[in-house]
């Protein structure tokens, strides 16, 4: 079963977070032959989605996304998770939740035309 972890992302600003992943010692796991793959929808049967970039290192998963992504994004509730691919091809969903995403004020347009 994966394991279940909220989000709040600000509109139109980088977005990363870290989160550790450990096996049943505690011990940091070696994610190097593994890939991620992670993706935020409005709802779990949306076809519109956006992809986390997803960084894997030992004992840790690293989900980013750019202002560029975060922009697109609609203030609002949506929904993402993260599955882990083995060299076996086998899946693994991970990390599952809820992501918030405020709305923004400023844009960064609005520093271009700043003299």
């Amino acid at each position: 079963m994966a394991m279940k972890a909220n989000i709040t992302i600000d509109q139109g600003t980088s977005f990363s977070t870290s989160i550790a992943m450990s096996d049943a010692a505690n011990n940091p796991l070696d994610l190097t032959a593994y890939t991620g793959y992670a993706q935020i929808r409005k709802w779990y049967s949306s076809v519109a989605h956006t992809n986390f970039n997803v960084t894997l290192a030992l004992g840790s998963v690293t989900l980013a996304l750019t202002p560029d992504q975060t922009d697109i994004l609609d203030p609002g509730r949506y929904v993402y998770d993260l599955a882990l691919v083995d060299h076996a091809n086998a899946v693994t969903r991970v990390i599952e939740g809820i992501i918030t995403v405020t709305p923004k004020v400023t844009s960064l347009s609005d520093y271009a035309n700043t003299p």
